[in-house]
């Protein structure tokens, strides 16, 4: 075929072709009115595809679920239950149950503090009115102050039991620490423990630091009722002796009672020959109960004698060397002169022995520690007191 008869041949099959599709088209027409207007197997049109079976044939890709952090944490830190987190929950059952232990154990301190106070103020009201009963002047043993006495008294005692009391007390608040220390043991353990996840060791935090607060509250309530015992001991025992010091001069009817050169000078002093042993004594030695050497000798020819320190200073020298001994106040006065002045002597010695023996009281001397006695000596010249270790 040369070029000049391609334009025509080509005209040729395109004609052709257009009268197969036409008659194709027609022959399917024919075909689906015969067949009663079902869909053909095959359909070649120009028209787009339906809505729904585009739908079908070109899919987009599928949607999943947007994941955010929230989410997936939320599903991560649920609720479990494990045995730390049960671990937990006894420790919190226990100490639950001690801290209303605490609670009780304070309202009890409070109401025996509340006690002590009532008892205290009725105790000084019965000796306020002693007092001034006595100062005003009064008859010996009236049985108003007697009355009184008494009732001061039962004050003192219910004081004592209260006492009692507050050392009860003060076991159970030791108690309640043992058990405290036990359950902060038993929390710290826990952290050692498998099988925990993270809330379980930030519950076990949070359980210690209760556990050590309940640990300080019990510390100071401990602190506080040893301090009320020990406080209310020492005033249980100055007060007493305060009591027998009033009773006395209830029975007397005299504020101060008799003076103490008069009881003891008078009744129990006694005459002595420690003087005269002392002048055979060893020198050398230092006063001891076997060598009767004075300790103190206090010459009274002035006015206003400084003798409390030296005497002091004798004293405590003397009783750390010898913690059980005895001490002898001898009233020592000249023996020279007529009686008449032997016996102005003899009383000038006298009270100022007894200014020595109070202030050895004051110093803290017990009475019964101390034996009291006179004795004439021509070596003195004036009165003197000497102090002997027996």
């Amino acid at each position: 075929m040369n070029t000049l008869n391609a334009p025509r041949f080509i005209r040729s099959l395109l004609v052709t072709t257009a009268v197969a599709l036409c008659a194709s088209v027609l022959c399917a027409s024919t075909s689906m009115a015969q067949s009663g207007g079902k869909t053909p197997a095959l359909v070649i049109t120009n028209q787009p595809l339906p809505a729904a079976l585009a739908g079908q044939v070109y899919t987009k890709p599928v949607q999943t679920t947007n994941i955010v952090p929230q989410s997936l944490l939320q599903s991560y830190y649920g609720t479990s239950d494990t045995m730390v987190s049960r671990k937990i929950g006894d420790i919190h059952k226990d100490l639950g149950s001690l801290q209303q232990d605490m609670a009780k154990l304070s309202e009890r301190i409070l109401g025996l503090e509340k006690f002590n106070q009532s008892e205290a103020a009725n105790y000084y009201a019965s000796t306020a009115t002693i007092s001034t009963q006595l100062q005003s002047g009064t008859t010996p043993g009236n049985p108003r102050l007697l009355q009184k006495l008494a009732k001061a008294q039962d004050s003192l005692d219910k004081l004592a039991r209260n006492v009692n009391d507050m050392n009860d007390l003060a076991i159970e608040i030791t108690k309640s620490g043992s058990v405290a220390s036990y359950l902060l043991e038993g929390a710290r353990s826990a952290y050692g423990l498998t099988g925990a996840v993270e809330e379980d060791h930030v519950q076990l935090a949070q359980l210690e630091d209760s556990v050590n607060n309940t640990i300080i509250i019990i510390d100071r309530l401990q602190n506080n009722i040893n301090d009320d015992i020990t406080r209310t001991s020492a005033y249980l025992a100055t007060e007493r002796n305060n009591l027998r010091t009033m009773s006395l001069a209830v029975s007397d009817g005299n504020l101060l009672g008799k003076s103490l050169s008069s009881r003891p000078f008078t009744s129990t002093a006694k005459k002595t020959e420690t003087v005269e042993l002392a002048k055979i004594s060893t020198p050398e030695q230092a006063p001891a109960p076997s060598n009767p050497r004075p300790l103190v000798k206090i010459r009274f020819d002035r006015e206003n004698v400084d003798y409390e320190q030296p005497v002091y200073l004798a004293l405590n020298e003397a009783m750390e060397k010898f913690p059980d001994a005895r001490f002898e106040l001898v009233a020592v006065y000249p023996a020279e002169g007529n009686a008449a002045q032997a016996a102005i002597e003899s009383t000038k010695s006298r009270r100022n022995a007894e200014r020595v023996l109070r202030s050895m009281t004051e110093m803290g001397m017990p009475m019964d520690k101390v034996d009291i006695s006179y004795a004439s000596s021509s070596d003195v010249g004036s009165s003197e007191v000497h102090i002997y270790v027996r």
